[in-house]
């Protein structure tokens, strides 16, 4: 048995802890950071002298092929491979030989696995930035496709006022901005090299940090060894950042299984996106839709999951850290998912203008005619009143307000006049809706533009 650090022990570990202990089933997705990382460490030990130029070229030959091993799906491992890092200076060591044991001269596991991570994190996030732009993207289109489309609008589930189909899609596209925004700020924290620290104490070679940061574009160097062997804030955030996206995800979700209902029939989800039921043939499920709202919490439960791990650890590394990985590496692959299928979701989205107009009631347009007695000089209170009464005598007559005689509305208050019924329309009652953010044509036009600003 060949291990990093077997020459203290007598007897090799029982079976079960090493299977309870080793990493390489889930921590062997590093290997391209790794490579990256461990290619730069061997110049930097050459630039101080640890290793020669013939070394120096060795160890990047060997570390290339490796590299290309696992590009090509040849990479095998072997069963004393405890991780990702043992893995790879044992197949380097067979490549290049004793040279291969300098590789690790000032390293740590400590280190060079939080350099990995922040490097594979790294690119999981603009991978997952573009996958976030490119649903925004799908919601702006719909969003201007259908801008003179009506909808009820609804607080507490109940019939609210009238909005425009645009302005409710649109909401999604603001939350999923503040994600972008807030990936933004956690890239910088995630972007602080380690590489360097050592196990806990730094390292005592004079290996250039600066250097190492411009080889691996890390933006700063981390100023205190003890910290950042076991810092792990920036996945705290990361998962935190992806409970909230995929919370996003899971509220726009929630209204497209609701909208696409049998009751409301406002849209319908495409075949695609969709399933059948076992026992009856006429079902449509929006499937698609059900397993983002579903899959939210197990991407919460990754956050609880790494939070329980840091509560009360002891300073500097400690093996709990281990179980970091597996609960980053379940987020990235459900969200890597959970982004593309909403866009395409979105995209393919069958709207269907006639059932909106149709769910459009009377009652919708009360505060209309709350409005406008204040445009009257009626405080806002007794107008809200007013109305009240109004539409109590609609409901005891099973009438629509607009089916009310004006003589109806003088009852209540003789301020009603002739020019209420201009108050009763849906497409005016939206258009007055004209403030910054509101739901008038030319506030969703400014929304627009803002929008396809931002996406550049």
């Amino acid at each position: 048995m060949t291990t990093l650090w077997g020459g203290r022990f007598a007897d090799r570990p029982d079976d079960l802890m090493r299977r309870f202990g080793d990493s390489i089933g889930f921590d062997i997705r590093l290997w391209d950071a790794d490579v990256t990382a461990s290619m730069a460490y061997a110049k930097a030990l050459a630039r101080v002298g640890i290793i020669d130029e013939d070394e120096r070229y060795a160890l990047l030959e060997g570390l290339a092929r490796v590299r290309t091993e696992f590009a090509d799906g040849e990479f095998l491992a072997q069963p004393d491979d405890e991780d990702i890092h043992t893995a790879i200076e044992r197949r380097l060591g067979e490549l290049v030989g004793r040279v291969a044991g300098k590789l690790h001269t000032g390293r740590s596991r400590n280190d060079q696995v939080t350099t990995d991570t922040r490097l594979y994190l790294r690119e999981q996030i603009a991978r997952l930035r573009q996958q976030l732009a490119q649903l925004q993207r799908a919601i702006v289109d719909r969003a201007q496709a259908h801008i003179d489309l009506l909808m009820p609008g609804y607080t507490h589930l109940q019939p609210a006022q009238p909005v425009r189909f645009s302005h409710w899609l649109l909401s999604f596209f603001w939350m999923l901005q503040r994600d972008r925004d807030r990936l933004e700020g956690l890239t910088r924290r995630v972007n602080v090299l380690p590489l360097g620290a050592g196990a806990l104490s730094g390292n005592p070679f004079g290996i250039d940090q600066a250097y190492l940061a411009r080889e691996l574009g890390f933006e700063a160097v981390a100023l205190n060894s003890m910290d950042i062997v076991s810092d792990r804030d920036y996945l705290v955030e990361f998962l935190s950042w992806a409970s909230l996206t995929q919370i996003h995800l899971s509220r726009l979700a929630g209204d497209l299984i609701l909208y696409s209902s049998r009751e409301f029939g406002f849209m319908e989800i495409a075949d695609a996106y969709a399933t059948g039921s076992s026992l009856m043939p006429q079902k449509k499920n929006a499937d698609s839709l059900e397993l983002i709202r579903g899959k939210t919490g197990r991407v919460v439960g990754d956050l609880v999951s790494i939070l329980m791990v840091l509560k009360g650890l002891p300073t500097t590394y400690n093996k709990d850290l281990q179980e970091d990985k597996e609960a980053l590496f379940d987020t990235i692959d459900t969200l890597t998912m959970t982004l593309p299928i909403s866009s395409g979701i979105i995209e393919t989205l069958v709207v269907h203008p006639e059932r909106m107009q149709a769910a459009l009631t009377d009652e919708m347009l009360a505060t209309e005619l709350a409005d406008y007695l204040v445009r009257k000089g009626v405080p806002f209170r007794e107008a809200h009143h007013m109305v009240g009464q109004v539409v109590q005598k609609a409901l005891a007559q099973g009438a629509g307000l607009r089916d009310l005689l004006l003589s109806d509305y003088q009852e209540v208050s003789r301020l009603f006049d002739r020019d209420l019924m201009r108050w009763l329309n849906f497409e005016q009652a939206v258009e007055r809706r004209d403030s910054v953010g509101g739901t008038a044509r030319a506030s969703l036009e400014t929304q627009l533009a803002v929008a396809e600003r931002l996406l550049g």
